[in-house]
């Protein structure tokens, strides 16, 4: 598939907005408890600012995808059959909760643990619809498997805690410790889930062929030309162009910077107490992350590509 910078982002900039929410209604919820030393007022209505402001960063780059942005209001319309539509829904629903519960953190108001579980419900409910999105295109085999539901919800909650904790390091925090080691676990299961689909997907057996793309059962089939001089919207759309260097090269890249350079700047920042590691551990786990994204879009085969698979 040829990916568009505007879904990338869009994932990428949501995941860790919700990761970031989740990371504070657990810590608000288990301060309550007694489990943790209660963190300011202010740590949790900056970090849902901050969160908001990633999420309507992620919803802005959304309508660079669309052919018509002013009728973006008619995705919702599919709601009985579509995981995009449902996510257009979800996401606005999201956004409120946590407008709310920044607002009554702000105010120093009561019931924000009751807010926070509805933003959670609804944090957990859109990693789903954004991750069903792909995770339903049969035909997709890279996509098509839990493992991505898996990756999109770890991956989010890795860059989101990781968020948390450089939040807390800059605001002196006494939970930067804890939310570090929770970013550190996070990190290592997204390493362990997102290299599971590298596995697998190095190992799948396409399920078409060129005999079944063009609907002819001779044995040997070669193609010379793609059939027309110019590209079309199907060489554009289905493939990225790029060849399996480029894509060797992405998938290092965004190993090292979306989990193993992040983990060794949040030991160093939480060993020295340097608030300004755990920002660049943030910074390079995000990078690293756009570039996953990249390539879990470039990754995908999409059937057609079989029926032009030669350009002359």
């Amino acid at each position: 598939m040829n990916p568009a910078f505007s879904v990338i982002f869009l994932t990428t900039l949501i995941g860790a907005g919700q990761g970031l929410f989740l990371a504070l209604y657990v810590i608000e919820a288990r301060a309550a408890a007694g489990l943790l030393a209660a963190p300011s007022p202010a740590y949790y209505w900056i970090g849902s600012a901050i969160a908001l402001a990633l999420l309507g960063a992620g919803l802005l780059a959304s309508f660079f995808h669309l052919g018509h942005p002013e009728r973006a209001w008619r995705a919702a319309a599919m709601w009985r059959t579509s995981w995009l539509s449902r996510e257009v829904i979800v996401l606005p629903a999201f956004m409120a909760a946590v407008a709310a519960y920044g607002g009554m953190h702000f105010q120093q108001g009561g019931g924000t643990l009751v807010t926070g579980a509805v933003g959670a419900a609804l944090c957990l409910a859109l990693f789903l619809c954004t991750a069903m999105i792909y995770a339903c295109i049969r035909f997709l085999q890279e996509w098509a498997t839990p493992l991505t539901l898996v990756n999109f919800t770890v991956l989010g909650c890795a860059s989101g805690v990781m968020l948390a904790t450089a939040l807390s390091g800059l605001l002196g925090e006494p939970v930067t410790q804890t939310a570090g080691v929770w970013a550190a676990g996070i990190t290592l299961a997204g390493l362990c889930t997102r290299a599971a689909s590298l596995w697998r997907n190095a190992r799948l057996k396409p399920r078409s062929t060129l005999q079944t793309a063009i609907g002819i059962k001779h044995p040997r089939i070669v193609q010379k030309a793609q059939g027309f001089m110019g590209g079309s919207f199907n060489t554009r759309e289905f493939f990225h162009g790029r060849g399996s260097g480029t894509l060797r090269a992405v998938k290092w890249i965004f190993l090292l910077c979306a989990f193993v350079i992040p983990l060794l700047l949040l030991g160093a920042g939480l060993a020295a107490a340097a608030p300004a590691l755990l920002v660049l551990a943030c910074v390079a786990q995000f990078a690293g992350l756009v570039a996953e994204r990249w390539f879990f879009f470039a990754q995908a085969n999409h059937p057609q590509n079989l029926y032009y698979s030669a350009v002359s």
